[in-house]
């Protein structure tokens, strides 16, 4: 074999090692359109280079896009989206042009390829140990509504799903098992030095000062760089790359998956969001972040309090871990 040929080699190894020689990459810059600011891609030629249909449902406003095993729902102008029938929230909202839909260029990287095509952990590895994260502790006693405070049923929480995953053959760790405070570099150090394959953060919401009646569950992965955040604090898109940003598709893909066992055991579904919380930033593995329902919210704050109905929770987070598992080794 000559330089140049082996040369040559090496360039198309890289490629596919990088997947731009795949069907799966990114659009060219050249094939992007300049929207608000931001890089955006036509829906039309990105299906149709993917081997994916689409079809309107609602002219103008939803569009579909679907293959044998997944059903993408797009509605113009909006961030929300449907996935499988799951929600998920974009980085920026979908946009229409001249009768043509566009989805950003970030999303299509960070958030919609990683569940059209979910990734894999090297081959010979395996997800065994899982480090889960009750939230808040000791003098930080997270949301107080009334006489429940979220510390107490986040680690009642843990407790709950430690027994199910170790049932389930996993290797569990907590950053705490009683009522004490570990501050936050602590909980994803901990994970690290256990060598962790995931990292789950285990929480319960409010509304606030809302007069609504909020309820239901939202599962919260990192936020890419050059994204907004769609958490409450609603952090900005300046950020840069972070520990956790490694693990982007795998975090998308985690918490989609959490966030539909959790859809699927009735919680009423919030939708997959994205966040700069400092365990999603820190974490050296895959993690997520559930809010696993409102203490604020008359009637489920009532059934977090009930060990039942926290065992139906962590049963669907079980099948969620499980689910993962299946998924990505190989």
């Amino acid at each position: 074999m000559n330089l140049a040929t082996a040369s040559s080699l090496l360039i198309v190894v890289a490629a596919i090692a990088l997947g731009l020689g795949s069907a799966r990459a990114a659009p060219r810059a050249a094939d992007l359109t300049p929207i608000g600011g931001r890089e955006y891609a036509r829906v039309a030629e990105w299906t149709a280079t993917h081997g994916l249909e689409a079809r309107w449902l609602k002219r103008d406003e939803t569009l579909q896009v679907s293959d044998h095993s997944s059903r993408l729902v797009l509605e113009v102008d909006s961030r929300e989206a449907l996935f499988n029938g799951v929600k998920i929230w974009l980085s920026f909202p979908v946009a229409e042009r001249n009768g043509s839909v566009y989805v950003a260029q970030l999303d299509l990287q960070t958030t919609l390829q990683p569940l059209l095509w979910p990734p894999k952990i090297r081959h010979g590895a395996a997800v065994k140990l899982i480090c889960l994260d009750p939230g808040h502790g000791g003098s930080d006693p997270g949301f107080v509504i009334g006489s429940r405070q979220e510390k107490k049923y986040a680690l009642l929480l843990a407790r709950e799903l430690c027994e199910q995953l170790s049932r389930s053959g996993f290797k569990v760790i907590l950053t705490r098992s009683r009522d004490t405070r570990v501050e936050l570099p602590a909980r994803t150090e901990l994970a690290k030095h256990r060598n962790a394959d995931l990292f789950i953060s285990l929480h319960f919401n409010s509304a606030g000062a809302s007069t609504e009646p909020v309820q239901g569950a939202e599962v919260y992965c990192l936020t890419p760089p050059g994204a907004s955040s769609t958490n409450a604090r609603g952090e900005g898109a300046g950020a840069g790359a972070s520990a956790g940003t490694q693990w982007n598709d795998k975090n998308m893909f985690l918490a989609y998956l959490l966030q539909k066992s959790l859809a699927a055991c009735h919680v009423e579904d919030r939708g997959v969001k994205r966040a700069r919380f400092e365990v999603l930033r820190d974490a050296s593995m895959p993690a997520a972040l559930i809010e696993a329902g409102f203490l604020s919210h008359a009637v489920e704050g009532r059934k977090i309090t009930d060990a039942a109905y926290r065992r139906r929770l962590a049963q669907a987070m079980r099948d969620g871990v499980v689910a993962y598992k299946r998924a990505v080794e190989q």
